[in-house]
């Protein structure tokens, strides 16, 4: 009998002290939404990244290892706006998941509830691999943070009611860290409003129109077109007329056709992580930022 007694209070007491199991299985189709769900659902997420910072989010395959984590997700957490196109609706697919099929609540797409830039007035092939609903690099304005923020929360709740308070509670805090980084941000970033510049592929309109600054070219002919010699001298010969201070790429980009128009057009190449874990010091939402501005602005100093 006291042994039994024993067995009862050890099982108990292991139980009290053993970590809650996470509510909801998240999948995040890049590292910036996993952040975020991090901070919005703390200990009643357990989150798995099919990207890494480095990573071209546009580029992935449906590796079996994806499709298993997909198979026992709850939620799918993706910029959507047909970043994902060619490998999301595949992975979910061969899950056979439902719950994460579009227009379920385990479907959430962080541009549903964002203005999306450069919605083009027509699509062709000449144009390139465009985006025919909006540019989708969203997160590189941190202003677009507190409506996904707020949508990812309500999307948690519905899913799992029984943490709604803690849900709502986490990410009212996490919007007051937000609102209290935002103006830190603009500060230091003041120096680069005005400031003409490069772009290797058009993943900045967001950064662009949150900091004041103008694209001068982009260095691709077309979107996701990789430049040619006879395209990056026209870019040369554009600058002649129309100088840049810097230009832009992002970690997952190749650095070869920044560097050779930094080298002839004596401008900086700056190296933007793009996501979190896309350089060493963007180890979370808030240390992107920290670190995209600081790369920014030694950009100007040449």
């Amino acid at each position: 009998m006291k042994k039994f007694i024993f067995g009862c209070v050890a099982l108990i007491s292991a139980a009290i002290a053993s970590p809650a199991h996470a509510n909801l299985n998240v999948f995040a189709c890049e590292p910036e939404w996993g952040a975020l769900a991090a901070e919005i659902g703390g200990d009643h997420v357990s989150i798995y990244n099919a990207t890494v910072g480095g990573q071209d989010p546009h580029l992935v395959q449906a590796r079996p290892s994806l499709i298993a984590r997909a198979r026992s997700a709850d939620i799918r957490v993706c910029t959507g706006a047909d970043l994902e196109v060619a490998w999301i609706n595949l992975i979910v697919q061969q899950s056979r998941n439902t719950r994460l099929q579009a227009g379920q609540p385990g479907a959430f797409d962080a541009t549903s509830v964002v203005r999306l830039l450069e919605r083009p007035a027509s699509v062709d092939r000449s144009q390139g691999d465009i985006h025919v609903v909006g540019n989708p690099h969203v997160q590189s304005d941190p202003r677009n943070m507190i409506p996904i923020s707020r949508a990812m929360a309500q999307r948690f709740a519905q899913l799992d009611p029984a943490n709604a308070q803690t849900y709502t509670t986490r990410q009212a805090d996490f919007e007051r860290r937000w609102n209290e980084a935002l103006p830190r941000w603009a500060q230091r970033a003041a120096p680069l409003r005005g400031a003409a510049i490069l772009v290797q592929h058009r993943s900045w309109p967001y950064l662009l129109n949150w900091l004041g600054m103008t694209e001068v070219a982009a260095l691709e002919p077309q979107v996701g077109v990789p430049p040619s010699s006879g395209h990056l001298a026209r870019v040369l010969q554009h600058l002649q007329t129309s100088p840049a201070r810097f230009v832009i790429r992002s970690a997952y980009e190749d650095a070869r056709p920044s560097e050779f128009i930094a080298q002839r057009a004596n401008i900086q190449a700056v190296m933007l992580p793009y996501t979190v874990g896309g350089t060493p010091q963007a180890t979370n939402l808030f240390t992107l930022y920290d670190d995209t501005i600081n790369r920014l602005l030694a950009g100007l100093a040449l």
